[in-house]
């Protein structure tokens, strides 16, 4: 049997009930007395009992995150730098996915829910579908919503600036030379498809250039190379393409390298995210990098300030990416206001 704070107590030479004070930090107790108690407690070994604990407190110390897929570098990436921002705090992560399936995310969301996590972190998987789930979790504990969101809003909200990173990735190719320019992305279902094409469009509008209709398919490498193998199929060929992630971009490259397409000097290509494969693809990818860190350490701040019961409207932050110049687009003129350094360019 282990060590237990009536064994810390009789060694210590006090109450279980100063000895319960003094390891919680809940009352105070003299200082000599804390003094007896946590050397006492080092000698002996003793371990709090989190179970009991977690009932003392109505709290489990976890936290359950659900994403679209974690075979997606992104999602990987982002998952990796919640647990890092929790560990901090001493919570634990329970991570789920929901395969891109709202029915599945609506069970994986009960699961956690019954597991009595102490909040929610969530990549929903459609912008409608996953509506009714979400917000009900919402009601019952507190919710932040992470890159993806649903729609109408309802619980708050954390991830990039997608304006800013299609506006980046497109003034680059037009600065470069471009003067026809497609975009290839992931069908409308998920916010950040939606958003990064009507950014695209926007940011196209604004610089003047032609867009061709966009290519909508997944966010996968598979439908890249699909996406690459139409724009070969349809003879003229843009100047640029603008991806909606890396995953896209980097079989886009693989496609037009194998049709015959030189990469930058007959078309540019810009991807979206910086990670997983982004600077080791042939050649190194230029993209926008997704502020990670940043989104992870705000989804984490967040969650500690909602209240369930909290009339406050939803909090959206939308955190300013930055592109991330390599080999894959053409080069800007000189005074151009871009530089690439060892391929890990910077704007």
């Amino acid at each position: 049997m282990g060590v237990t704070i009536h064994d810390v107590a009789r060694a210590a030479g006090v109450s279980v009930a100063s000895a319960s004070r003094a390891l919680s930090g809940r009352r105070k107790v003299t200082p000599e007395i804390a003094e007896r108690v946590e050397r006492a407690a080092a000698e002996l070994g003793y371990r709090p009992n989190a179970v009991a604990k977690a009932l003392r407190d109505q709290t489990t110390g976890t936290i359950g995150m659900i994403v679209p897929g974690i075979g997606n570098p992104f999602f990987t990436t982002i998952v990796e730098a919640v647990e890092s921002r929790l560990q901090e705090t001493g919570r634990d992560l329970l991570l789920c996915a929901s395969r891109y399936r709202p029915d599945l995310e609506a069970r994986r969301l009960e699961t956690l829910l019954a597991r009595r996590v102490d909040g929610l972190i969530i990549s929903p998987c459609d912008i409608e579908a996953s509506v009714p789930a979400v917000l009900n979790a919402a009601r019952r504990v507190p919710l932040v919503q992470v890159d993806r969101y649903i729609e109408g809003g309802g619980a708050d909200w954390v991830g990039v600036d997608d304006d800013s990173a299609l506006a980046q990735a497109v003034d680059h190719v037009v600065r470069g030379g471009a003067r026809l320019v497609t975009f290839v992305g992931s069908r409308l279902m998920n916010s950040s498809a939606r958003s990064r094409l009507s950014g695209f469009e926007r940011a196209a509008a604004r610089a003047g250039v032609d867009a061709t209709p966009p290519l909508l398919g997944e966010f996968t490498l598979e439908w890249g190379v699909e996406a690459g193998r139409l724009l070969l199929d349809g003879g003229a060929m843009p100047d640029a393409v603008v991806c909606g992630n890396d995953e896209i971009a980097v079989g886009l490259v693989r496609a037009l390298r194998t049709g015959g397409v030189r990469v930058p000097d007959d078309v540019s290509v810009v991807g979206f995210d910086d990670v997983g494969h982004a600077s080791m693809c042939d050649p190194p990818l230029t993209t926008v990098r997704q502020p990670v860190e940043e989104m992870a350490a705000e989804a984490v701040r967040l969650l500690g300030q909602v209240r369930v019961s909290d009339p406050r409207p939803a909090q959206r932050i939308a955190i300013a990416p930055r592109l991330v110049v390599r080999e894959t687009s053409r080069p800007v003129p000189a005074g151009g206001g871009e530089v690439s350094v060892n391929g890990r360019g910077t704007a």
